[in-house]
């Protein structure tokens, strides 16, 4: 029995597997599968990402985007960068008691980080960089013993830091830190910091940490670090000493801060440095003679500080160094022979100081040089035939003293980009070898002296984009071959002697968008192949003397802006269309002929020739009958030897003639130099990237909370889902749209920007946007997200219910009460304390570029909410869509130094049109008003009113009872801000402190 007992056990255990089979007993459930479907139920994947996440499997170990120890079967790494998931950080991930690397950088998620990660004993690596988590760092991160990596960066978190965070248990492992590009603010926990002793990279950079720098002495004991970025914060004072405990810092960047006094000495005892940049800062005195000691420098950028003292002439030893910008200080002296030693640098800015001398010869010995930039200093002499051998790319020599003629005859050079010469007393002929330069896309030789015809040679330039000839001496015809490449954008050849037809081919020029031939002697008709340069958006012609009727068919060209036909022969009826019709009287005087009540003259269709001096008197052959630069040449009068009572009574008439001829000429000139023209085409053309494309895109990422707009709501292509949107309306950079979110039904605003000219890059896209995704204030409406395709780019932001203040003040329903004094007054408050914050709470400060009523919007509580701030930092450069946008949006807004002299966009632009702005709310009347007969222009009216006593005559009636006593110091703010010098102008800071005072106690 015994013996039967045994072998039936043995076949119940040799059939046990069959029966378990048959019955299909479940397994116990993998506690790692359970923790991560729940991790994967609360996030939203609309690539279908983790598809092959399956609930069934028994093991997570064959799921993609995750790693196993092969020998335990255990998740140690997850890894889910740049797979557009979003929601909030889910729970489950618990689960994962083995997991050493976490990575969830480049998604979408949202929301504060969640406690619970400190679950995690085994993590090593946590990487949640480029979300948009929002909120204070959870403080059990500090429980992760042996963490050695934490990377937080291009997030919105916020609040100061904790000193907990650094405790003795995390940062006794800690080797790497970055909290960059978030909202962290308030001093450093230095004390904490310095218990990471084993700290290898710290980069804290581009945030609002602020205080004096006496933290660093506790950083200082740091002396393991390799990285040390502070960079892009609110740092202030002198560095205080002992950097050179940092044996092996390779990496130091304290740029754009408010650090001050002089740079360490200790800098140049850090033999390992590599890159050291202090630029934008207010660091004074010289250059620490240590620093020569740095042989392994590669990168050296102190640029925007103010240091004083010559170049020195141990900056030849820096050997390794490849690019070196010393720009915008007071650096004095020569340049340096020994900067010839610097065999691998290829980028030289030292731009904007007061360096004087020649340009040595041993510069050629940068044989890698690529980009030279010695612009705005006071260097003489002549250029160097060498330089044009280099194979540079940029060469901007730009506002010195130089002198003689271009080096003729010098290498052809492939490479070279762009050429700035201007402002400069170079003399002599164009040379034809120039044409040789077949890359150049950017050629500036304005105000200088040449003299000479245009080469023929010119023709051949298949890149060119910018050719500026202004004030020169240059005479002849406009060859007709010059736009022959069609690639040509901006034309300038202003103030020259250039006479003779426009030549018909310039129809050819299909890239124009500006066109100036101003002051110059061309005559003949307007020709009327310019109506085929689809793109022109500006024309100057004025000061010529072109005679006939302007061609009708100009009135075709749809994006013209502005036009200045002033002081020719021109007859007949302007041509159809909404440009010539609101042209300035400045615009269109000197014609008699034209048929306009904006010319004050009666029309006359049949002008005789006036008595004008002969431009073709001299002859171009000889130099002695060259026209002067500043006055034309007379013709000679021939002296007789026997003169008769009624030849001397005919001479004398004759020379009165001539010399009255001559004062008006001379007056005329005069005039001409004094008249300012829209100034058009961009500083630089040259803006090159060699990046590979970016990260995954087509995807909507939220900047901090509030945007509820989801990446799914764009499957059926982003130009389906603005179709059903509704149109908001056109602005300077795009198309806004309202639009409602299939999640909750909250309603944002879209805005579609204008993608001929945003960076072609999604990181350099998404880098400036986060940045203003950073601005954060009661007056300014917050930017909630962006969505980016290389086709397509969007800005999303709240909905104001209330509109604009330009609908409230000239598109009112009769059933809205007008604005009452106390509500304008606010609203003027709020938007300068809203643009305040924009200039003075960043470094660099935020242009907003284009404020106007339109851009005020008021909240439920009429509060003023200032949008669409910061949109020229989305452009690549600042030329053809910037242009066309200005004289677009700011009729009446914009700043006349934009208007007249160039495209430099500065805080000064923003207060001129917060002058008019406190204008137009004080009068209700819109700044440019076009009357039957004339134009009004509000601030010239205003200013005649208060200059006659009478200025209470423009205060809007509609509001009913006003206190004088802060309406009228509100008028005369107003027109200080649009003083015409921008140096007069105070700052916003002062605007709003002035508007404080003025407020009356209630």
């Amino acid at each position: 029995m015994p013996a039967r007992s045994a072998l039936l056990l043995c076949l119940f255990f040799w059939l046990l597997p069959a029966f378990t089979g048959a019955m299909e007993l479940p397994l116990p459930p993998n506690e790692e599968v359970l923790g991560l479907i729940v991790f994967k139920a609360a996030l939203q994947d609309p690539t279908g990402a983790l598809t092959s996440w399956n609930e069934a499997d028994a093991s997570p170990c064959n799921w993609a985007h995750l790693h196993c120890d092969p020998d335990t079967g255990r998740v140690t790494r997850l890894a889910l960068d740049s797979l557009s998931l979003s929601g909030p950080l889910p729970r489950g991930l618990d689960r994962l008691t083995a997991l050493a690397a976490l990575s969830l950088s480049n998604n979408n998620l949202s929301g504060p980080i969640p406690p619970g990660l400190s679950l995690l004993p085994t993590l090593r690596l946590l990487d949640l960089s480029r979300n948009a988590f929002s909120g204070r760092v959870p403080q059990d991160l500090a429980l992760l013993p042996s963490l050695l990596s934490l990377e937080l960066s291009s997030n919105a978190l916020s609040g100061p830091l904790p000193d907990s965070l650094f405790s003795a248990d995390t940062c006794r492992s800690l080797r790497f830190l970055s909290l960059a590009e978030n909202r962290f603010d308030g001093p450093l926990p230095v004390a904490a910091l310095s218990r990471c002793s084993l700290l290898l990279h710290l980069n804290l950079s581009s945030n609002r940490f602020s205080g004096s720098p006496g933290f660093a002495s506790g950083l200082w004991s740091l002396s393991r670090l390799r990285v040390l970025d502070l960079s892009g914060n609110a740092f202030a004072g002198a560095v205080p000493n002992g950097i050179e405990n940092l044996h092996s810092l390779k990496v130091l960047r304290l740029n754009d801060n408010r650090f001050s006094g002089d740079i360490p000495a200790g800098v140049g005892l850090c033999p390992h440095l590599t890159t050291l940049d202090m630029s934008r800062n207010s660091f004074d005195g010289c250059l620490p003679s240590s620093m020569r000691y740095l042989t392994s420098l590669t990168f050296l950028r102190l640029s925007n500080n103010q240091l004083v003292g010559d170049l020195p002439q141990w900056l030849g030893n820096l050997t390794a160094t490849r690019e070196l910008d010393l720009s915008s200080n007071k650096l004095t002296g020569k340049l340096p022979a020994s900067l010839g030693n610097l065999k691998q640098l290829n980028y030289l800015d030292l731009s904007n100081n007061h360096i004087v001398g020649s340009i040595s010869d041993e510069i050629a010995g940068c044989t890698r040089l690529t980009e030279l930039h010695l612009k705005e200093n006071k260097l003489n002499g002549s250029i160097p035939q060498g330089l044009f051998s280099l194979g540079l790319q940029v060469l901007d020599l730009s506002s010195n003293a130089l002198t003689g003629a271009m080096p003729a005859g010098t290498t052809i050079s492939e490479t070279l980009q762009f050429l700035d010469l201007s402002d400069n007393k170079l003399s002599g002929k164009i040379p034809p070898e120039m044409a040789l330069f077949f890359g150049l896309q950017h050629l500036n030789l304005s105000w200088n002296g040449f003299r000479s015809q245009l080469p023929p040679e010119l023709g051949l330039f298949r890149n060119l984009s910018v050719m500026d000839l202004r004030n020169n001496a240059l005479y002849g015809s406009i060859p007709g071959d010059l736009c022959d490449s069609g690639s040509l954008y901006v034309l300038q050849v202003d103030d020259n002697f250039f006479s003779g037809p426009i030549p018909e081919e310039i129809g050819n020029c299909s890239s124009l968008y500006l066109l100036s031939l101003s002051h110059n002697y061309l005559n003949g008709s307007i020709p009327p192949s310019i109506s085929q340069l689809k793109k022109l958006e500006i024309l100057n012609l004025e000061f010529n003397n072109l005679s006939g009727e302007i061609p009708p068919q100009l009135g075709a060209l749809d994006n013209l802006l502005a036009v200045n036909i002033s002081h020719n022969r021109l007859t007949g009826r302007l041509p159809i269309s909404s440009v010539f019709k609101s042209l300035d009287q400045s615009a269109l005087q000197g014609n008699l002929g034209l048929c306009t009540p904006l010319v004050n003259e009666p029309c006359k269709m049949n002008v005789p020739k006036p008595l004008v001096l002969d431009p073709n008197a001299y002859l171009p052959g000889s130099a002695s009958n060259m026209p002067n630069l500043a006055y034309p040449a007379a013709t000679p009068v021939r002296r007789r030897r026997f003169l008769s009572a009624s030849s001397i009574i005919a001479i004398s008439a004759a020379l009165s003639i001539v010399l009255g001829v001559l004062v008006v000429t001379l007056l005329n000139v005069s005039a001409r130099r004094r008249i300012e023209l829209p100034e058009n085409g961009p500083k630089s053309m040259c803006s090159s990237s060699t990046r590979p494309d970016g990260p995954a895109v087509g995807r909507m990422v939220a900047l901090g909370a509030g945007c509820y707009l989801k990446t799914e709501e764009f499957k059926g292509g982003a130009e389906a889902f603005l179709a059903k949107a509704t149109n908001l309306g056109n602005g300077v950079f795009g198309t806004s749209y309202k639009v409602s979110s299939a999640t909750d039904g909250s309603i944002m605003v879209v805005k579609r920007l204008v993608a001929a000219n945003i960076v072609q890059y999604h990181e350099d896209f998404e880098r400036e946007v986060r940045l203003l995704g950073k601005v954060m204030h009661p007056n300014v409406l917050p930017l909630r997200g962006y969505y980016w395709t290389p086709q397509l780019q969007l800005l999303v932001s709240d909905y104001v219910h209330n509109g604009s203040l330009h609908s409230r003040l000239h598109e009112r329903d009769a059933s809205v009460p007008p604005l009452s004094w106390p509500e304008r007054f606010k609203i003027v408050l709020g938007a300068a304390k809203g643009v305040a914050h924009l200039h003075h709470a960043f470094r660099p400060p935020i242009i907003h570029y284009d404020l106007k009523p339109t851009n005020i919007l008021l909240d439920d509580n009429g509060e003023a909410k200032v949008s669409d701030f910061g949109l020229a930092r989305l452009q690549q450069k600042l030329d053809k869509h910037v242009a066309s946008g200005r004289f677009q949006s700011a009729m009446g807004y914009m700043a006349p130094e934009l208007a007249c002299q160039s495209l430099r966009v500065n805080e000064k632009c923003d207060v001129y049109g917060m002058g008019v702005l406190m204008v137009e709310v004080v009068t209700g009347r819109k700044p440019v008003e076009h009357g039957e007969e004339d134009v009004v222009i509000l601030i010239d009216q205003v200013r005649t009113l208060l200059d006659q006593c009478n200025v209470v005559d423009c205060v809007d009636a509609s509001m009913g009872e006003f206190p004088e006593e802060e309406v009228l110091p509100v008028l005369k703010l107003g027109l200080v801000c649009t003083s015409q010098i921008p140096s007069s102008r105070p700052s916003m800071a002062e605007v709003v402190q002035i508007l404080e005072v003025i407020k009356a106690p209630i």
